[in-house]
């Protein structure tokens, strides 16, 4: 099971139902956190491993 602590974009705490967990799309090496929020509105993260930029 891949397991992501907080949102990679806001740092919020990954327990409320809606958020998801997904291997970065350009290097698969670093697992992305979304919470509900930062989905809905297409907030930006940035993958610490390869520097990819995702809504």
């Amino acid at each position: 099971m891949k397991f992501k602590e907080n949102c990679s974009s806001c740092g919020v705490g990954l327990i409320e139902v809606g958020y998801s967990v997904f291997p970065c799309p350009n290097c698969g090496e670093e697992l992305i956190g979304r919470c509900k929020e930062c989905r809905e509105h297409s907030t930006q993260y940035v993958c610490p491993s390869c520097g990819f930029v995702g809504p």
